[in-house]
């Protein structure tokens, strides 16, 4: 009987915090908000820290979603998650992050691109505008191929291919990356415009054919350095990104 009223405590916690978005695919299960005190660059800044799992069954039954996470084995995938920050949902104005998970770049630190440096520097845009929201995506590891075909890949780009040649090497496209679960929870959260932090225009693409009022981008560029050069200059050569005025890669510099 204990266990009983225990668990209708945890569930009645818990439902409060739980938001149904269906999809054509099933359904996606918002928890949040959650308060995230975050260390950004020496100063404590407070987010709103939410994370979305998407099932094929679709039900309101938040019981029964709950009972039967322990037979998903979770842990072996990656779940997305996302940053808010500010009055995201009513404020006029908000820039938004869709960042794609690095595991050697935003865990490890690694020179050889720029995804760490991005992650944290688009964290801080956001807080200084004042409203916004960071979308960690989970399953974008490489460009969309996984940690260990991005590892393979490392090792064909340490032969002299470059980021592009070294998927494509591996049977994949230059960039398999889905933005469409992201976008969902993006307009249960929010349905006023957005400015996109990205130097990629495929990301700018999808929310638009989304129908989403993107009103502005800023660009993302930085930490430049002897090990991402290349890579770099191949963000623009090879998959398009957009180099801006005054911005760094470009062959003058």
């Amino acid at each position: 009987m204990a266990q009983t009223k225990l668990k209708s405590k945890e569930l009645s916690i818990l439902e409060d915090k739980i938001q149904l978005i269906k999809t054509g695919e099933g359904a996606i299960y918002l928890v949040g908000p959650i308060r995230l005190p975050v260390n950004l660059y020496g100063e404590t800044v407070v987010f709103q820290w939410y994370c979305w799992l998407h099932l094929d069954e679709v039900t309101e039954d938040y019981e029964r979603i709950i009972d039967n996470l322990s037979s998903l084995n979770l842990a072996e995938f990656q779940q997305s998650s996302v940053l808010v920050y500010g009055d995201f949902q009513e404020e006029e104005e908000a820039m938004i992050r869709m960042h794609s998970i690095c595991h050697t770049g935003d865990i490890f630190g690694s020179k050889r691109c720029d995804c760490g440096y991005q992650l944290k520097q688009s964290m801080k845009m956001i807080a200084e505008h004042g409203t916004g929201a960071l979308f960690y995506l989970a399953d974008h590891e490489g460009r969309g191929i996984g940690l260990f075909s991005k590892a393979m890949a490392y090792v064909l780009q340490e032969n002299g291919y470059d980021t592009v040649e070294a998927n494509e090497g591996l049977g994949f496209v230059d960039d398999s990356r889905n933005y469409s679960e992201a976008i969902e929870v993006l307009k249960a959260l929010r349905s006023k415009p957005v400015t996109l932090i990205t130097n990629n225009p495929k990301k700018l693409e999808a929310l638009k054919n989304a129908g989403l009022y993107v009103s502005g981008r800023a660009p993302l560029w930085g930490d430049v350095s002897e090990f991402n050069e290349n890579y770099l200059k191949t963000k623009i050569k090879r998959s398009g990104h957009l180099e801006s005025e005054g911005t760094w890669p470009n062959d003058e510099s």
